[in-house]
Formats: C-alpha cells, sequence, structure tokens
C-alpha cells in the first residue's frame, strides 16, 4: 500500500474497532448483560470482525502482510450475515419471523445500530476497498458456511439446557426439529450464494484492478502522415581557414 492508501486503512479498521466496542457496551447498558449477549450471533459476529479489523490494522501500520483473504472474507461474511438477517428478517414486519422491537433507550438504540447496521456498513467497505483481490476461490464459500452450521448446533444444544432459543428461526419449541431443519436448509442455501457473491465480486474488482490504463494523450503531430522522404543532401563540409599571422 501506498503510505495514503495505508493511512486510511488503518483509521478504517480502527473505526471498525470502535464501533464494535460501542456497541456492545451500549447495548450491555439495557436489560441485556454482556454474558448474556455472547449467545447471540449477533455478539459472536461482531467480536470476530472487531478482532480481524483491529489485526489488519496492526499489520498495516508496521507494514506487515494482511490477514489471510479467506478468514477476511469469512468474517465480512458473517457480518454481512447480521445485518441482512437482522433488517430483512428480524426488523421486518412483513417477515415470518419478525421479532417485536421493544422501545429502546437512546444508548441501547444506538448500540443496535452499530451491531446491525454501522458495524456491517464499514466491514464492507474494508473487505471491499483495502483487501487483497483475486484470491477467493468459490470453494470458500462452502468452508464459510462451517461457523453457522457449528453455531446452529450450539444454540440447540442450549435451548435444551435453557429452555431458550435466540432466535425464532432456530426455536425447535417452536418450529420443531423438522422445521428448524427447514429453516436452516434455506438459510444455508443463501448464505451460501451470498458467500459466492463475495467471491464473484472479488474477481471483478481483480479484473478492474488489472485493467490497461487509458491510452496516454497523442503527442503533438501525432496522427499526421510522415513527411515524403526527399533526395537526401549531401553534408556540408565545414573547411577551416587560416588567418594570416
Amino acid at each position: 500500500m501506498t503510505p495514503r492508501r495505508r493511512l486510511s486503512a488503518i483509521l478504517l479498521r480502527v473505526a471498525v474497532v470502535l464501533a464494535v466496542l460501542a456497541g456492545i457496551v451500549l447495548t450491555a447498558l439495557g436489560p441485556a448483560t454482556v454474558t448474556g449477549l455472547l449467545p447471540y450471533f449477533t455478539i459472536q459476529s461482531n467480536v470476530a470482525v472487531g478482532v480481524v479489523a483491529g489485526y489488519a490494522a496492526w499489520c498495516a501500520l508496521r507494514d506487515r502482510p494482511e490477514p489471510p483473504s479467506a478468514l477476511k472474507g469469512a468474517v465480512t461474511l458473517y457480518i454481512t450475515i447480521t445485518g441482512t438477517v437482522y433488517h430483512l428478517v428480524l426488523a421486518n414486519p412483513a417477515s415470518p419471523f419478525a421479532m417485536a422491537q421493544p422501545d429502546r433507550q437512546p444508548g441501547e438504540w444506538w448500540g443496535n445500530q452499530f451491531l446491525h447496521t454501522v458495524v456491517p456498513l464499514l466491514a464492507v467497505a474494508d473487505w471491499a476497498l483495502f483487501d487483497r483481490r483475486g484470491r477467493l476461490r468459490p470453494r470458500y464459500a462452502a468452508w464459510w458456511l462451517v461457523f453457522p452450521l457449528g453455531y446452529l448446533g450450539f444454540a440447540l444444544v442450549r435451548g435444551l439446557v435453557v429452555d431458550r432459543y435466540p432466535y425464532p428461526f432456530i426455536d425447535a419449541g417452536e418450529l420443531g426439529y423438522d422445521g428448524v431443519a427447514v429453516s436452516a436448509v434455506g438459510f444455508a442455501t443463501v448464505f451460501w450464494l451470498l458467500g459466492l457473491l463475495f467471491v464473484g465480486v472479488d474477481r471483478l474488482l481483480a479484473r478492474a484492478g488489472r485493467a490497461e490504463p487509458a491510452t496516454p494523450a497523442a503527442a503533438p503531430g501525432a496522427g499526421e502522415p510522415p513527411a515524403a522522404a526527399g533526395p537526401e543532401e549531401p553534408p556540408v563540409v565545414q573547411r577551416e581557414t587560416t588567418g594570416s599571422a
């Protein structure tokens, strides 16, 4: 990176870290506690993207190699899932899995916005602007599903113990395990396609970066037909004359 580009990357990544911290702290000021927030995919994905962004900022500051593109793509996908599912599924009254949105105090409201809107937008901007291009492969989209599927298993086992589930689309008490399986397959398919979208965008940006620069302006007189070559004139021989003393 150039010094100016490196400085921009550092500032954006520090903004991601600060937004994650602000979101968690402000949300914890409400009824929920930090330990009560940990079982949520929202918190786990925010913590993951905050840690990677902090490490990437340190790498840029020290001019070290960036974090692996597969890791950066994974956490960016997870935080994108957080924002997308919240706005299109959980906070959307038309969704069958919409959750009642309580009246929040200003601090808690801002914390919710940081975690579900601000951090996802900043993280995607960092990935699009400063990540190394052309390193993602289509198979990564399948590997990236390991964490969401692992989270599903964790949420189901925890639900058996505490009889409470973090999200309505994985609520085995309401949907039954058959309903949760159908829901999980649908969400996993969407997440896989979203991962493939990240890979496709990465390749498009890589091609744009390798595009040939614009043809430089022609020099004056370019495009004019060359002058006809005339008969070559013999060189003029200068003779030295010796002056009289």
